[in-house]
Formats: structure tokens, C-alpha cells, sequence
């Protein structure tokens, strides 16, 4: 290719417009399209392209968000919602679908989170992998997004999340690192802001050493929309196209006539642009889209990603002749059923929970109620209208409440101020105390919302999180007991916004933020505080029971890729049909660094009938175990005593086994700064180290007299080796250090 390559193959770096790259023709490569969006289809009219929603799209299904699929716990569910979304846009002729999105939940109070699967980076890895092995298998693309540290919306442009690399690794690429394992995206979409002080688009560590080098992708990388400050810098990063497109841009072009960026670099470009137009040829007649179905998958996805939070048995409702419902909340009858920004999707079918309900419910002779009870533009809301709520709640035998998170309260560009209700829905729900008739709340929002002020006052909540277009159909479904809420939390809901972990540090300051936190994100930071929250990791309650017995862990040689494997039988107690997550969690008692409390490792989520039971298989991967130990060492586990725990959520456990696993320890690396303790302990250089002193005489002096103390062992075991000999009555000299550090490896 780099004998024909004319010099015009600069123009291959940059889109050819807002949603398009450019053709080649002297290789044969024809122009690629992207659009929107992760849950939705959002083809717009060349004429009036914009990235953040505000432009009307075509009619599209509008499916579940990312926040929602999480909680169903369900990789076969979000590969089939995963399908359909890319059969509508190989009908549009779309090539890639700008989405999944995989940046971590670091904050509850990130605006964009509704885009984003969880808290915890394997559960967000595996779910989005299952997207993207189902956009795939329809000839499209899926671009994984936003690559990386993606964890804000305020200053998100040009913001520097300062990170250090174990967490960096453990918690915000390895989302990532699991998600290319797990299936093998055509395209990923580097973020807007920086990294350590280097912008994600032009930071050649993260998208050529990482991303090409230890992960062996062959994708193409584009930017986000406008995330290119020095295009030239992005080129030699290992940028492939940055959007939208500047086709009369000199920079990139004089860098290459100057000799600055190889012609290599460009082979490459065309070659990963090749390589996807290949993949997403379209040989095959593309089929009308069936939208009947696809809406039907969007109301069976929704209800499977429903969470029960709370329920005294108030749910689900028995309707009959006479049964009065009073339906409370204006989002009963607006519906909040996705997010705002770029994703936005213009449905082709939207139903409301008050439609719904009231059909259903006056076809079994009951009869409904509406009061809107608060406004959703902030300012509408009065004392009259909650009287009026309380007034109509009070006549009926039944209180639906819908409430939730107006559009503007989260959406891209803006992150929440507050992890509450509105403040005109939690008068709403203040003034309802004083009435005895029993209250259901439907929640939705894109983010945790806490409970905790109004929790004790109602008889059921019901998280439906942002449900797609088929938001009336699902929440009828679920409050009726059509269908069981089949979700699980992947967030942790906290009891204040104070409690988590990047309180101090969020959103950051001066263009920077710093992750203090550490690996400790979302559950392992409230556990291994033994912090109280409103509702943690896993949990979601059903409309039946279940038990767990008969655990059986049985740990597997060092030379499996498997690390050990989980039997545990699950049990319906209950009277009805249900679905539970059977969740592992292990606990590393072995590691030299310090590691979480407890992390999650494995899951599967089971359907059983009435009475039925099932021995519940899952297969722990050795790799999923790894923690980072610094560069010289990088991934590993080092084996040795772990607890494994089996539950329903983080803290709801309910049956633990302690085993063995096989593993490699990791000496520290010495380096000339390493401490006394580190060469002492080390399993080479230990040994050499006391027999030359012992051959010289022992360590004498202050030295020797603090060795033989207790507390000035300790003292003396974590100084500086370098330091240490150049005490007098040291028996060591700097050329020892140097040559313990060249034989460490044995």
C-alpha cells in the first residue's frame, strides 16, 4: 500500500463531514457512516448534523439504556437488544453504531450515567461485550466508548482525571480490557478529556502501548466529536479518524511533508479503515425491520431490568371491579423513558404509565384517578397541586406514585447537584403521610436516587430505571404482576451523597480531578468502610423466594485458565415463577497489595419455576482474580487463602467457603530505593543479603542495636536499603545493592 499511496491519504485521518469518512478510491475503500447511539438508532438529515440531540432524527426504536440492561444481569438479553439495534441500522445504512458506552459509575452524580452499565468493571465489561457481539453479528459495528476515565460531564472537554495506575488499570481500562476479551469491537471512541495532563486522543501510552500493544486490537479508533486539540499529536498517538471532519485542515498534511509523521503511520490508518469496511460489507439483502417485535423486546427487556427495592407485599397489585387507583405524578403521564445528549432516540412508539394502567385497570372494573402532584419544569409546581394529589389519593384504595428525575436534572453536558428527588417531589411525598392508604412508588431517573427520607413512608418502591419506548406497557406489567421485576442493582444506591467515595474530589477543581479513592469504587468502598446504604450492589428483591445451599468449590491446577469452580444450589421457595442472580464474590486473604474487601467475580442469573430447584454452575477465571503490581511486575495472582462468598448482593450473602487457589507470588521488585524489609524478605536476594553480612560480621552499631529491638526493627525494615548502608557498622556496601537488584530473577 505504500508504493500507490498518494500524499491525499492524509485525508483518510479526519471525517469527510459530520457523520462520514472519507472514500479512497485508489484503494478501494469506500466511505464509512457512524451515528448514534447506544440504545437507539439516531440517523439524522445531512443538512442539519448535531451531536447532542437537539436536531430531530429519524423514528427509531428507542431501547432500554445501559442503565437499565445492567440490571438485568442478563448478557443473552443485551446481545438480543444488542441485535435489533443493529438490524435497524443495517436497514439505515449505517456502518457503526457509536455505542456501547463502558465508562465506570465513579460518582452517582455524573449526568451521563444512564449510558453506562455499572459500578463494577467486569459486570460492565461482560454486558457491554454482549452489545457489541449483538450490533455485530448484523454486519454493523459497534464503537465501545468513552476510551477512557470518562467520569464526568463538568469540564469534560478538557478536564485532567489524575489516576494512578493500579486504578487505572483495576477499575477504569479494565472495563474495557474485559469487554475486547469478551468479544472484538470494530471501533472504540476515545474520550474527551486527559489523563494524567495528556488528552485521551493524543495520549500514545493509552491508545498504542495499551491498546495496540498489550491488547492486540486491530480496530479503528475514533474521536470523540471534537476531542482533537493537536491532530498531529493524535496521528502519532495511534488516532485513526478524528470527527467530525476537517478535510481542509493543513496541520496533519504539512506534519507528513515535513518528515514529523511517518508514511507508516497513514498504511496503518488505511489499513484499519479496510479492514472495517470489510467487515461491515453488506452481501446480504438487508430485511424490513420488524418494529412490532422490537418494541415487544424493549417491554420484556425493561421488565427483566426492573428492580424491586422495597415491598411488604403490597405488590404485585390485585386488580378488581371496584379497585380505586389513584395515579399520582406527572410523570405518569409524560413519561421519562431515556436519556438527553447525543443518545437521545426519536421513538416510533411511546406509551405512558397512565395509558397503560388505566386501560388495564378499568378493563378488570377498577377505575383510575390521575393528579399530576408536582411540574417537571422546575417551576410549575404549587402547593395546590399536591393538595389536590392528596385529595384524589385519599378517595382511592391504592396510591401509584411516579417519580423520578426530570430530563434536565441529568443529560449530557451536566452532571446532578444531588442524588435527592426534586424538591417538589419529596414535599409531594411529605404531605402524603398523612394518608393511611397504601403507596406504591415507580421510579425513574438514569442515576441512584436514595430513598432514604421517604422509604419508611410508602409500602413498595420500584426502580424501572429509563425503560425505552415501552415505559407504560413495562411498569403495567410489573405493578400487575404480569411479569416479575427480574432486575438486580449493578450501582450502589448510598444514603447520602456525602457517603461515597469521591465525595471530596468530585467534580474537581482548576481542570483537574483527582481519584483519591484509590480501586475502592462504588461497593468496595462502602464495605471495606462498613458503611450503611440505602440499597447495595446486586440487591433486588422478586415476586418469589429463594434459598441457597449445598456450596461446593472446587479449586483447579495453576495450569487452568480457570482458577476454581462454584456449585451452589438454588431453590424457588416461593409460590410463583421467579429469576434470581446467584453472585460470587471473593475475598484475597494471599495478595502483597492491598486489595478490596470482597470483589465480584462471577455470576449467572437463573429462572426457575414454583418449588423448583437447580445446581447453579459458575467458573471463576484465573484472570479475573489478577490485581496490578506495578510495571515491572504488571498483572498477577499470586495465589494462596481466599473466601468465597455466594449471595443475592454484596451484602447479602448467604453462604461462604474458604479454599486454596493455586497461584505465582510476586516478589516486590527491588530497585536501588527499595526498603530493608523488601531485600531482607525477598526470596533471592534475602539469602544473599544476610549471608554477606554474616560473612562480615553482622550488622553492628546503632544499626545492630535497633535490629535486636522489636520497635526498632520495624523502623529499621522500612528505611531506604540505599540509606542503610551508609550507617557506620553496616556490613554492606552500594555495589552489594546493585548486585542483589541484577539477581533477583535467580
Amino acid at each position: 500500500m505504500t508504493d500507490t499511496m498518494p500524499f491525499s491519504a492524509v485525508s483518510l485521518t479526519t471525517g469527510a463531514d459530520y457523520w462520514t469518512t472519507p472514500e479512497a478510491p485508489w484503494i478501494g475503500l469506500r466511505s464509512l457512516r457512524f451515528a448514534d447511539g447506544p440504545h437507539g438508532l439516531r440517523v439524522q438529515d445531512d443538512e442539519n448534523p448535531d451531536h447532542l440531540g437537539l436536531e430531530r432524527s429519524a423514528p427509531a426504536t428507542c431501547f432500554p439504556p445501559a442503565v437499565t440492561l445492567a440490571s438485568s444481569w442478563d448478557p443473552e438479553l443485551v446481545q438480543s437488544v444488542g441485535a435489533a439495534l443493529g438490524r435497524e441500522a443495517r436497514t439505515a445504512g449505517v456502518d457503526v453504531v457509536l455505542g456501547p458506552g463502558l465508562n465506570i459509575k465513579r460518582s452517582p452524580l455524573c449526568g451521563r450515567n444512564f449510558e453506562y452499565y455499572s459500578e463494577d468493571p467486569f459486570l460492565a465489561g461482560v454486558l457491554a461485550a454482549a452489545a457489541v457481539r449483538g450490533i455485530q453479528s448484523e454486519g454493523v459495528g459497534a464503537c465501545l466508548k468513552h476510551f477512557a476515565v470518562n467520569n464526568q460531564e463538568t469540564d469534560r472537554l478538557r478536564i485532567s482525571a489524575e489516576v494512578d495506575e493500579r486504578t487505572l488499570r483495576e477499575v477504569y481500562l479494565r472495563a474495557f480490557q474485559v469487554a475486547l476479551r469478551e468479544s472484538s469491537p470494530w471501533s472504540i471512541m476515545s474520550a474527551y478529556n486527559r489523563i494524567n495532563g495528556v488528552y485521551a486522543s493524543e495520549n500514545r501510552w493509552l491508545l498504542t502501548d495499551v491498546l495496540r500493544g498489550e491488547w492486540d486490537y486491530d480496530g479503528v479508533v475514533v474521536s470523540d466529536w471534537g476531542a482533537v486539540h493537536d491532530p498531529v499529536a493524535a496521528v502519532d498517538a495511534g488516532l485513526d479518524v478524528r470527527m467530525p471532519g476537517r478535510p481542509d485542515d493543513p496541520r496533519v498534511g504539512l506534519a507528513f511533508a515535513e518528515g514529523r509523521i511517518d508514511r507508516a503511520a497513514f498504511d496503518r490508518v488505511a489499513e484499519r479503515l479496510m479492514l472495517l469496511a470489510q467487515r461491515t460489507k453488506m452481501n446480504n439483502p438487508v430485511a424490513a425491520v420488524d418494529t412490532n417485535a422490537h418494541h415487544e423486546l424493549v417491554r420484556a427487556a425493561a421488565a427483566q431490568s426492573t428492580v424491586l427495592l422495597a415491598n411488604d407485599g403490597t405488590l404485585p397489585l390485585d386488580v378488581s371491579a371496584g379497585l380505586r387507583v389513584a395515579v399520582v405524578g406527572e410523570l405518569a403521564r409524560t413519561p421519562r423513558y431515556q436519556g438527553a445528549g447525543s443518545s437521545r432516540v426519536n421513538a416510533s412508539l411511546t406509551v405512558s404509565g397512565l395509558d397503560a394502567l388505566t386501560t388495564r385497570v378499568e378493563a378488570a372494573g377498577g377505575a383510575v384517578e390521575f393528579s399530576p402532584g408536582y411540574s417537571l419544569n422546575r417551576v410549575g409546581s404549587s402547593p395546590m397541586m399536591r393538595s389536590d394529589a392528596v385529595e384524589a389519593a385519599q378517595r382511592a384504595d391504592i396510591v401509584l406514585f411516579f417519580l423520578g428525575l426530570p430530563g434536565g436534572y441529568e443529560a449530557e453536558g451536566v452532571d446532578r447537584a444531588s442524588i435527592d428527588l426534586p424538591d417538589d417531589q419529596l414535599a409531594l411525598l411529605s404531605d402524603m403521610r398523612a394518608v393511611d392508604t397504601p403507596k406504591v412508588v415507580a421510579l425513574s431517573n438514569g442515576s441512584a436516587v436514595t430513598t432514604a427520607a421517604w422509604r419508611t413512608s410508602v409500602n413498595a418502591v420500584v426502580e424501572f430505571w429509563l425503560t425505552g419506548q415501552a415505559h407504560g406497557d413495562t411498569v403495567a406489567d410489573i405493578l400487575l404482576g404480569d411479569s416479575e421485576p427480574g432486575g438486580r442493582l449493578a450501582e450502589s444506591v448510598p444514603l447520602r451523597i456525602e457517603d461515597t467515595p469521591s465525595y471530596l474530589s468530585f467534580p474537581g477543581e482548576g481542570g483537574t480531578v483527582r481519584y483519591g479513592e484509590g480501586v475502592h469504587v462504588g461497593y468496595r468502598y462502602y464495605d471495606a468502610r462498613d458503611l450503611a446504604v440505602d440499597y447495595p450492589f446486586g440487591h433486588g428483591l422478586s415476586y418469589t423466594t429463594f434459598s441457597y445451599s449445598d456450596l461446593n468449590v472446587t479449586p483447579r491446577t495453576l495450569e487452568d485458565k480457570t482458577a476454581f469452580d462454584v456449585e451452589v444450589r438454588l431453590t424457588n421457595t416461593g409460590t410463583r415463577e421467579g429469576s434470581d442472580v446467584v453472585q460470587v464474590y471473593v475475598t484475597d486473604h494471599g495478595s502483597s497489595v492491598q486489595t478490596p474487601l470482597r470483589e465480584l467475580r462471577g455470576w449467572r442469573k437463573v429462572r426457575l419455576d414454583a418449588g423448583a430447584s437447580e445446581v447453579v454452575r459458575i467458573e471463576v477465571r484465573r484472570a479475573d482474580l489478577e490485581h496490578w503490581h506495578g510495571r515491572l511486575t504488571g498483572w498477577a495472582y499470586e495465589g494462596g487463602d481466599a473466601t468465597v462468598h455466594v449471595g443475592a448482593s454484596s451484602r447479602d450473602l448467604r453462604i461462604s467457603a474458604d479454599i486454596e487457589i493455586a497461584g505465582v507470588p510476586r516478589p516486590v521488585r527491588l530497585d536501588s530505593w527499595s526498603t530493608f524489609g523488601d531485600f531482607y524478605d525477598h526470596p533471592v536476594a534475602g539469602p544473599g543479603l544476610r549471608a554477606t553480612a554474616e560473612a562480615r560480621g553482622g550488622f553492628r552499631g546503632r544499626i545492630g542495636d535497633l535490629l535486636g529491638d522489636d520497635a526498632g526493627r520495624v523502623n529499621v525494615l522500612s528505611m531506604p536499603l540505599a540509606t542503610i548502608v551508609e550507617f557506620p557498622g553496616v556490613p554492606l556496601e552500594p555495589e552489594d545493592i546493585e548486585a542483589f537488584i541484577k539477581g533477583q530473577d535467580g
